[in-house]
């Protein structure tokens, strides 16, 4: 008698990147909570490494951390994973200069203020 592969996970996967552990940590729980697979990260490097080893199907990420921004790192995630769908959110006013440099280079993001209230952020999830 042989094993019987185990069943393929059908939960969608979401990456959270910000520098605020407790917020990260509180956005992947929400998020394990509300049927999906949500892993939590602490920078934008930790965001990319992760990306070959879980390819999410979304990355939602803080704009401004320490080291590599919100907005590099999801440039570099659609360089790797193309149909990741990106969400940025930030409670600073530097994000929009941030924002509006990567839109002149040719990148579009969708962005949410902190704080983000989890109702929030699962409608944009599952809309």
């Amino acid at each position: 008698m042989s094993e019987i592969p185990a069943a393929p996970t059908s939960k969608r996967k979401v990456l959270v990147a910000d520098d605020e552990q407790v917020i990260a940590n509180t956005l992947a729980i929400i998020l394990n909570q509300a049927g999906f697979e949500a892993r939590a990260v602490y920078s934008g490097e930790k965001a990319i490494e992760l990306l070959e080893s879980f390819q999410p199907d979304m990355l939602i990420s803080d704009v401004i951390m320490t080291g590599m921004t919100g907005i590099e790192a999801a440039i570099a995630t659609r360089e790797k994973l193309p149909n990741c769908k990106i969400l940025l959110f930030s409670g600073q006013a530097a994000t929009a200069d941030l924002l509006e440099k990567a839109r002149l280079n040719g990148h579009e993001f969708e962005i949410l203020a902190k704080p983000v209230h989890p109702t929030d952020l699962l409608a944009k999830l599952r809309g």
